[in-house]
């Protein structure tokens, strides 16, 4: 057991000095960004790109971009499922780390069972092998849907039993689990943060908890909503800019500080109704009906409150929006988007 111990902390030494290579040599990472036109990739590679530079953190997709987006950086055709494909990237842009946000959601998918599991776990195989080969530091983000009905609702720790209901969910503890395996067996710089329901503006993407971005949609362009989920359901969210700020400084974090490979990271928790009275005091006019469909069961297996104590301990993660501001900064945001796009 000593030595096996020995062998892996010699394994983690000799990785950890080829990750900071380009600290020790101040050129900032190379990034790429898989899955980059979703949820989170073109903010996040707007908020790396203000830290790092334009063209060190590249995107990719296997959709087309929008203009706006190529005007605001480098975005390339990348398929997670073609290892071959993923191999000539890393090389010809000298990628130091890889940020593997391809995925399909909980809702979405529930509904094609099949492609959920190519896109969510046969995509994690490529990435997490591909990091290995070429010495990447990896952050995959994990999720509240990690957890399942076993598991302590009200709070959710860092370490419990974790039986998820859903593929989605599913294939995120076996990207935990296969990562920290990775980091174990072979010195993986393996990072992950189990996000809850990500606010922003942009168009949701087919999770659980996008009611709570459907919602300001709905309101500012129809003055209603009809909410897929009982008034009481109680669920972990997080504004964008929190989410944004938690990745990065998560994986700027020194390996010494972390005493785990996997994170919980949480802003607030709230209910539909909660949500609707503090809107109408921006939307005076705004009403809310509800209408649960199969998406309660979904949201009625996920964690009300996530214990994120372990990480405000270890590498200092303190939210900055509380529930006031992200409403106020929904409102304006979605608001000027709805504006740009004139409808």
């Amino acid at each position: 057991m000593t030595l096996l111990r020995t062998t892996i902390r010699s394994v983690f030494i000799f990785n950890a000095r080829k990750y900071s290579s380009n600290l020790q040599t101040k050129r900032p990472p190379k990034i790429l960004i898989t899955g980059g036109l979703g949820q989170l990739g073109v903010e996040c590679a707007k908020f790396l790109r203000g830290k790092y530079g334009r063209d060190n953190v590249l995107l990719s997709d296997i959709i087309k971009p929008t203009t706006e987006v190529l005007n605001y950086g480098p975005c390339i055709f990348a398929d997670i499922l073609d290892f071959k494909g993923l191999q000539k990237i890393v090389v010809d842009h000298r990628v130091d780390w890889l940020i593997h946000f391809s995925a399909l959601l909980s809702a979405i998918g529930e509904q094609n069972v099949p492609l959920a599991v190519r896109v969510n776990i046969e995509g994690m195989h490529n990435v997490i092998e591909l990091a290995k080969q070429y010495g990447l530091r990896i952050f995959v983000p994990s999720t509240a849907a990690a957890f399942g009905p076993d598991s302590p609702r009200n709070p959710t720790p860092n370490i419990t039993v974790q039986r998820p209901r859903t593929i989605y969910g599913v294939s995120k503890v076996h990207a935990e689990l296969l990562g920290e395996y990775y980091f174990y067996k072979f010195g993986l710089d393996f990072r992950s943060l189990r996000f809850p329901g990500v606010i922003s503006s942009d168009v949701p993407g087919g999770g659980t908890t996008d009611y709570a971005i459907a919602i300001f949609h709905d309101a500012i362009r129809k003055g209603r909503y009809e909410c897929y989920l009982k008034p009481d359901t109680r669920l972990p969210m997080m504004h964008v800019r929190d989410a944004l700020r938690a990745l990065s400084e998560f994986l700027e974090a020194p390996n010494e500080q972390l005493n785990r490979r996997v994170y919980n990271v949480t802003s607030m928790s709230f209910t539909p109704e909660e949500l609707a009275d503090r809107m109408v005091k921006h939307l005076p006019d705004f009403q809310v009906t509800y209408k649960p469909d199969s998406r309660q069961e979904i949201a009625d297996s996920f964690p009300q409150v996530l214990d994120d104590s372990e990480a405000r301990r270890d590498w200092n993660w303190k939210p900055q929006v509380d529930f006031d501001e992200l409403v106020k900064l929904m409102v304006k945001d979605v608001t000027e988007k709805i504006t740009a796009n004139g409808f």
